[in-house]
């Protein structure tokens, strides 16, 4: 295992450069930029680490440094690929791991990072499950389809999806640092995951944003934006601001999570340049919420970026009250409001992953009136074929009849309500 990372950090430290062309996909993270240059750049002084840290670098990684570690190139570089190389690191895995992937399936990455906050985990946690293949996904259900929300229905032209009509979905990119094995963009993400789409193929997407006045909010999505380097975020984030009806720019990603050393000093600053812009950070559960990501999250809410968490519901994973309430109340505590709870989309082989839709609506009564209300995110399905979110909500709403609404309380009290016609 030492000597296969080891390999693997001088094949990286060796990248010939390229020149960011409009012609061409952009090579990962190192485009315009020679990767030393852009290493110096990305280093986070004084970025927190949990204490095991150490230990574990010099059990897996015995060359590199902490100024390594805290560097996302270096974490991106050393990316784990291979269930042997976790293995070398978790242990023993349970039987149903899955030594190779089918051909155009949705690879298997996780950063060194998050390897480590697995170690530190106890057992077979949970959180294993949401990274690391296994054979249950590539068993196909009735109901299960590539594209379940028929975002490519919805595409008027290359990486734009316009469902509703004052917002598009701009998927700049179809990398990430890690891929979540429940992604409802498995057909697309991590298939030429070596580089990100073009600049002509941006240029496509911010064209169509600019003829469509109607259009005041763009979430810019993929993919992980944040893996793209600084210059080039900023290069897509000044076009859309220059749009003079655009006036909310969203950020979707996992970066936090995954790659919290991502979040630099230079990425704040060059971030706070774009406001209002707005960020949203996928969570699943509770013990991702470590030293590290706390401190991305709360770099990025000093930088004046509100933070939203997105969630998808997961059976044997995070499906309990208890679970979504510890989560909640953290994601509070790093300034983190918890925005949506999603039913999990049917893509193919996610059977094991998804919940009977009463498991939402039960979390969502277990919550409000037990915790803030600030802790009580939408659940929402995101209708098959392209109907868009809808949200659910448990039944507090008994009858409106003879001038009167009756209504159910958190404790399941009936009380009434003076209506007016």
């Amino acid at each position: 295992m030492k000597s296969e990372m080891t390999t693997a950090r001088s094949t990286a430290s060796g990248e010939n450069t390229q020149v960011d062309s409009p012609d061409a996909p952009v090579p990962l993270v190192v485009a315009g930029q020679h990767p030393d240059q852009l290493e110096r750049m990305s280093i986070v002084p004084n970025f927190p680490y949990d204490e095991s840290v150490t230990r574990f670098i010099n059990q897996f990684y015995p060359t590199a440094t902490i100024r390594d570690w805290n560097n996302w190139i270096w974490q991106l570089k050393n990316s784990i690929h291979t269930t042997q190389q976790l293995t070398d690191i978790l242990g023993k895995t349970e039987g149903e791991l899955i030594s190779s992937l089918p051909e155009n399936h949705l690879p298997f990455q996780i950063t060194p990072y998050f390897a480590s906050l697995l170690s530190r985990l106890p057992g077979r946690h949970p959180l294993y499950r949401t990274v690391i293949p296994t054979k249950e996904e590539l068993i196909v259900s009735p109901g299960e389809v590539a594209d379940p929300l028929n975002e490519t229905g919805d595409s008027p032209t290359r990486l734009i999806v316009h469902r509703y009509p004052d917002r598009v979905l701009f998927l700049v990119t179809g990398f990430c640092s890690a891929y979540c094995r429940y992604c409802t963009r498995s057909h697309m993400v991590g298939k030429q995951h070596k580089s990100h789409a073009s600049t002509r193929e941006w240029d496509m997407g911010i064209e169509y944003i600019a003829q469509n006045k109607q259009i005041r909010d763009v979430l810019i999505s993929g993919g992980d934006p944040l893996t793209l380097p600084d210059f080039r975020l900023e290069y897509l984030l000044s076009k859309l601001r220059a749009i003079p009806h655009v006036e909310i720019i969203r950020i979707g990603t996992k970066v936090p999570v995954v790659l919290p050393m991502r979040v630099t000093n230079s990425l704040t600053r060059m971030l706070k340049k774009y406001h209002p812009l707005m960020m949203s950070v996928h969570f699943a559960h509770p013990d991702e919420l470590s030293v590290e990501t706390q401190e991305a999250c709360n770099r990025l809410a000093d930088a004046g970026i509100p933070l939203g968490s997105q969630t998808v519901l997961l059976k044997g994973i995070n499906d309990e009250v208890e679970t979504f309430k510890k989560l909640n109340q953290g994601l509070l505590k790093v300034r983190v409001r918890p925005y949506y709870i999603y039913q999990c989309d049917p893509i193919p082989g996610s059977l094991h992953f998804r919940t009977p839709v009463s498991k939402g609506l039960e979390i969502i009564q277990g919550l409000r009136g037990y915790t803030s209300g600030y802790a009580v995110p939408h659940f929402v399905i995101d209708a098959p074929g392209g109907g868009g979110k809808i949200p659910l909500l448990p039944n507090y709403l008994q009858s409106i009849e003879n001038g009167e609404v009756i209504l159910k309380n958190y404790e399941g009290n009936t009380y009434t309500y003076p209506d007016i016609a």
